[in-house]
């Protein structure tokens, strides 16, 4: 019995009417407030007119914009803070993540539940929320951790601050990530490496970690992206630190320039690049895990 044609049409259209609601919120929300970002950034507000007849209009400058911007020193500035907290929050949050996956997963582990929803709890604080909890923390008034004896807040010791709270918030959920695959692992696997002798330690160095290599690597683009979007933590210690000034990170940068110096064109073509560079970062880490997972395929 063949199907007829009215349900073949009907069925082949199916898919596109369940995507259609994502795609018009993609093209809502993504796609077109890019574009108009990347119109504002071919653009700039000219004044014109004597001291009385003052005006100003809005007009075509190409590429100007990019090329300032690409001269800012402050801005490159910021992005070197940025990699400093980044060159602490990425290995970091990775390794506790992993290692907080392992331990779960070995054959001893008691009351892993309760120890997966304390490690992941702190993912579902409000990132705002964390950072004014840590920032009580760090001050000398208030705090319980040392601050009569250790400035956290110091030009130096600010980086740390920063990359505890973003390592604090992102470690419990990519050790959910990572622990799931763990658990997706045939356990034959482990009893054959348990007769042949290999200690616990051994099957997590040796068989554990290249297996969910695939997931590790995911996890580490989730983080590299979410370094590269530093905001909420410095912005927030702003006012408590000294050492943080309005353009500490991009971002940051890109907000004064804005929405208090006003210069809705230069945040514009500023936006821009950064949304670039990590299309580039997340397309070349994408690239990676394929061929990890391509290779343990194999």
């Amino acid at each position: 019995m063949t199907t007829p044609p009215t349900r073949r049409r009907r069925r082949s259209a199916l898919p596109y009417f369940l995507v259609l609601p994502a795609t018009l919120l993609f093209a809502l929300f993504i796609v077109a407030p890019g574009a108009y970002a990347v119109l504002l950034s071919l653009q700039r507000r000219k004044v014109s007119g004597g001291l009385l007849g003052a005006g100003s209009e809005v007009v075509w400058v190409g590429l100007d914009n990019y090329r300032q911007v690409l001269a800012d020193r402050e801005l490159w500035s910021s992005v070197l803070r940025m990699l400093a907290v980044g060159a602490v929050t990425i290995p970091v949050t990775i390794g506790l993540a992993l290692l907080f996956a392992l331990l779960l997963d070995t054959a001893r582990a008691r009351f892993t539940r309760v120890a997966r929803l304390l490690i992941f709890l702190p993912y579902a604080v409000p990132g705002v929320i964390a950072t004014l909890l840590w920032g009580f923390m760090y001050l000398p008034a208030t705090s319980p951790i040392g601050g009569d004896h250790v400035d956290y807040f110091g030009p130096a010791a600010v980086y740390a601050s920063v990359a505890n709270i973003a390592v604090w918030g992102a470690a419990g959920f990519n050790m959910v990530v990572i622990y799931t695959a763990l658990r997706a692992l045939p356990p034959e696997i482990y009893e054959a490496a348990r007769v042949d002798g290999s200690s616990e330690l051994q099957i997590a160095l040796r068989i554990k970690v290249p297996l969910v290599l695939p997931a590790i690597t995911m996890c580490t683009l989730f983080t590299v992206l979410a370094s590269a979007q530093l905001f909420n933590e410095p912005n927030t210690l702003k006012p408590l630190s000294n050492a943080i000034s309005s353009t500490w990170v991009p971002l940051m940068k890109v907000y004064t320039d804005a929405f208090v110096n006003s210069d809705i064109y230069s945040a514009a073509a500023t936006s821009v690049v950064l949304a670039v560079v990590a299309l580039l970062v997340s397309f070349a880490a994408a690239r990676v895990v394929q061929a990890r997972i391509a290779g343990g395929d194999r």
